[in-house]
């Protein structure tokens, strides 16, 4: 069976109260847990660099192949901060952070500009100042660690994470979230549509009939309602006693 837009439209507005009720529900649904049950989430973050070591610091030329050693250094760096040599220590001199070894794995997320020398931490959790504690604390100790670890000096802190009076939450996007609901619940309304009706096998007009069977339509029976066989009965009972009556003489 080919369709053109106008039997697409027709499908559409037939079964139009089913696509709002979707849509709807789902639009609705998505925005009373986004604001009533999601915990907004808040990021902090730190960046270290790895410069020159300490028994370079007299060197005032930049030797390109330093720079390019400490930037394939950082890959082993990104490992090396994650690894409980670090994490046990930072759960060990910052007993108030309240958080295990693998929790703490878990939290912190290490990335880095390709071909640069920065390292970027980052955590996030439902307390931007719990976020900023911990990242701190791991930078510190990561910075104090890795000479022990590599024998080198290399490893500075650019800026640690700041106190904010008002935070702003990176998680829910609770416009992107309402936004995806919306789009999504609108495809799969339109996909129920279009399977009920690719499921109904029922000739409903003159012109299906004349479609699929080739043959004309004779005479049609109309669906009566219970209330039109009350209106119908009514009408009748009242023609009745509008008709006049006929008295025979004799």
């Amino acid at each position: 069976m080919e369709l053109d837009l106008r039997d697409y439209f027709k499908i559409l507005r037939k079964r139009a109260w089913m696509i709002a009720v979707i849509v709807l529900l789902a639009t609705v649904t998505t925005t009373v847990v986004n604001y009533l049950f999601l915990r907004p989430i808040y990021e902090a973050s730190t960046k270290l660099i790895v410069n020159k070591s300490s028994d370079q610091v007299g060197v005032s030329q930049v030797d390109i192949n330093t720079v390019n050693l400490n930037i394939r250094l950082i890959e082993t760096y990104k490992e090396i901060i994650r690894t409980p040599r670090v994490m046990d220590k930072v759960v060990a001199d910052y007993p108030d952070l309240k958080i295990s070894t693998e929790q703490l794995v878990n939290k912190v997320k290490v990335s880095s500009v390709n071909n640069t020398q920065v390292m970027t931490l980052v955590v996030q959790d439902p307390s931007y100042e719990r976020a900023a504690k911990i990242v701190n604390a791991v930078s510190i100790v990561f910075q104090s660690e890795i000479p022990k670890i590599m024998k080198v000096d290399n490893i500075s802190l650019l800026n640690e994470a700041k106190d904010m009076e008002q935070p702003i939450q990176v998680k829910p996007n609770k416009n992107l979230n309402i936004a995806i609901s919306f789009v999504v619940s609108l495809m799969i309304a339109l996909g129920i549509t279009f399977l009920l009706e690719y499921l109904d096998d029922k000739l409903k007009t003159e012109e299906e009939v004349m479609q699929y069977l080739g043959l004309p339509t004779l005479s049609m029976i109309t669906k009566m309602r219970p209330e039109d066989l009350q209106n119908q009965s009514k009408q009748t009972k009242e023609q009745r006693v509008g008709e006049p009556s006929h008295v025979k003489l004799n």
